[in-house]
């Protein structure tokens, strides 16, 4: 109800006599508004409007009034009053490029910081966003360059800061990821692998071999000189295929404890990796005379025996690392592959096609199947895991060649 509207009520029912026969037409008008009658709200009978005293008129149009200036701020929300129009604060290029990269869309967050840096290339959070955007692309040298560049403009920028460390590791460039690494601690991202993990192969990358001997034994919670430490090195520089500075590192740990779980089974590993299947052979079965339960080695002497053209020796063993795991696709692909060495082809479609339930991405197991397809006559299956091998081989490569980190 409209101030001047209210005022004019308040006055006539204060001067009931001005009213004269204009009462009843004004009331009406008054009960058609939005507000509600005194009537309505059951506050007076319906009779009473005959016989309406002049305190009876005073009282309803005080309570309007009160009603009304109570049920403003209802009607505002409701959105009755006109509220103010404003707009939202535009986002600058950098900020809309920013949540770009937060939703995962580099190459758009690219393009939109290029067009920044030729205009304003010295704009707020610039260099930090496009050294963010190079990283998700994978780019880690020009990733490199920018998280420098913004750095240097801020030294306590902590995600830039973070991405660098990691562009440098994934660039190769151990020596320089190395002080940063050891400068952020455990303060990198909680998605990628452990500080302390990255900082060690950064030592077995510089040949830092005791300090990366010391951190794999905090992580591992054993005495730095202790055997566990030096395979734990040792086993870390063969994934790094070092493996040349492995064995003497593997060496001083059956020095200090004979009998060391696995040390052996490493031994051989190197022995195969060196195309040494004879010395493989006995590192491992060293392992099983210290450790006779474990599938894995079974598995690995089976692939040895193999090699030497020793089928027999070579089931014999991969049968015992399938029962102590069945869930384990490679003594399946290996029996399979010894089959058709022995031309029994759906022998060994048998085991091929076992060891794709368990592992439907497995390459060789499905070239060596559609090898056995092919001996059985069945060329259009033959053909279509001929080329899924392929498929899978090559994906393979590519995720190997652009992999950030090394599996841990």
């Amino acid at each position: 109800m409209a101030y001047n509207s209210v005022c004019e009520l308040v006055h006539e029912a204060s001067h009931p006599r001005e009213l004269g026969v204009s009462l009843v037409p004004k009331r009406v008008n008054l009960e058609n508004t939005l507000v509600p009658s005194c009537e309505t709200l059951g506050l007076f009978p319906a009779w009473s409007r005959r016989s309406a005293s002049p305190r009876r008129l005073f009282l309803r149009a005080a309570f309007l009034v009160l009603f009304a200036t109570a049920a403003a701020p209802g009607f505002a929300a409701l959105g009755f009053a006109q509220q103010p129009n404003i707009s939202p604060t535009p986002k600058s290029p950098v900020e809309l490029a920013e949540a770009l990269l937060n939703e995962g869309k580099p190459r758009e967050a690219l393009s939109l910081l290029t067009e920044v840096a030729e205009k304003d290339p010295k704009a707020p959070e610039l260099e930090a966003n496009l050294g963010k955007a190079y990283f998700q692309l994978r780019q880690f040298p020009q990733a490199a360059v920018h998280l420098q560049n913004a750095l240097q403009r801020n030294a306590g920028d902590l995600e830039s800061t973070q991405l660098l460390a990691l562009s440098f590791y994934a660039a190769g460039n151990y020596r320089g990821a190395l002080p940063l690494l050891v400068k952020l601690g455990p303060r990198l991202p909680k998605n990628g692998p452990d500080g302390p993990y990255l900082v060690s192969i950064c030592y077995v990358m510089t040949q830092q071999w005791d300090s990366a001997r010391k951190i794999l034994a905090q992580m591992f919670f054993v005495p730095p000189d202790s055997a566990m430490a030096y395979l734990a090195l040792g086993k870390l520089m063969v994934r790094q295929q070092m493996v040349e500075a492995a064995v003497p590192q593997i060496e001083t740990a059956l020095r200090l404890e004979p009998r060391l779980a696995m040390a052996h089974f490493l031994l051989g590993e190197i022995d195969l990796y060196q195309s040494n299947p004879q010395g493989a052979i006995s590192e491992f079965q060293k392992e099983l005379a210290v450790n006779p339960t474990v599938w894995l080695v079974y598995w690995r002497l089976g692939d040895a025996y193999m090699r030497l053209a020793s089928y027999d020796d070579a089931e014999t063993v991969l049968k015992k690392a399938i029962w102590l795991n069945e869930a384990s696709p490679g003594a399946f692909v290996l029996l399979g592959e010894i089959a058709l060495k022995k031309n029994d082809p759906a022998l060994a479609a048998g085991f091929l096609e076992r060891a794709l339930a368990i592992d439907p991405q497995n390459f060789d197991a499905h070239y060596a199947l559609a090898t056995a397809y092919k001996s059985l006559g069945r060329e259009t299956e033959a053909n279509q895991h001929f080329e899924i091998s392929k498929t899978l081989r090559n994906e393979k490569h590519d995720s190997e060649k652009d992999r950030l980190l090394p599996a841990p």
